[in-house]
């Protein structure tokens, strides 16, 4: 039996929103996505195993829509995964095993912002010329806040939420866009739990660091 033939099952349409076909990996996708920004915004480690899950049926899912940049994305978010489940069990230094929420550093900012703003351009040239994607500014542009987001929440960086909001606000319209309806309602409620996470994480901040707009790397 060819890899295919297996995955073939996923692809079937479970039922119908909006006259569009849902099938089972949307449906998958909906359930361990949820269930992964539910429990990072609670700082639960148990988010990196069901966030690989969670990209094994996007990667299913957006290559199917054309959405070819979100694709590549999650094999790119399976390695960070690795390195966040890593740093979140073993990041926290010595007399903890906790590894503590902190403000973006100046130097991290500059960092981000300029690989954000080259991989963006990048990909869109790519998308543009190499694939048949409608939407290649927006698919490159949600890819680009995407990665910068998961750098910023595998070291526990509280600004992190700030730009998987800036990415929600893009894929919300963007899925819907591309008929995946219920990928749009499950951002919808990604904005949500970012905002919990964001509530969350700010009470974790040290008196210092919450009065300070960077710390140092």
């Amino acid at each position: 039996m060819s890899l295919a033939e297996i995955l073939d099952p996923l692809q079937q349409p479970l039922f119908t929103l909006l006259d569009t076909a849902v099938s089972w990996t949307e449906v998958l996708g909906f359930g361990s996505g949820a269930l992964c920004v539910w429990l990072v915004a609670r700082q639960h480690i148990a988010n990196w195993p069901i966030g690989i899950a969670n990209n094994v049926f996007f990667i299913l899912l957006f290559t199917g829509a054309g959405l070819y940049a979100d694709a590549g994305l999650q094999i790119v978010f399976i390695a960070l995964a690795a390195y966040g489940w890593w740093t979140w069990a073993h990041g926290g230094g010595p007399g903890t095993d906790r590894l503590p929420v902190r403000r973006t550093s100046r130097t991290e900012w500059i960092w981000l912002g300029a690989a954000g703003a080259v991989g963006t351009v990048a990909i869109t040239v790519l998308l543009d010329r190499a694939t048949d994607s409608t939407v290649p500014f927006w698919d490159a542009s949600t890819t680009a806040l995407s990665l910068m987001a998961t750098y910023g929440q595998c070291r526990k960086r509280l600004e992190s939420w700030w730009l998987w909001i800036a990415a929600d606000i893009i894929y919300i319209p963007l899925y819907a866009h591309k008929g995946l309806y219920l990928t749009s309602l499950l951002y919808a409620g990604f904005l949500t739990l970012c905002v919990m996470g964001l509530r969350n994480w700010s009470r974790e901040l040290t008196p210092v660091e919450s009065r300070s707009p960077a710390v140092s790397s």
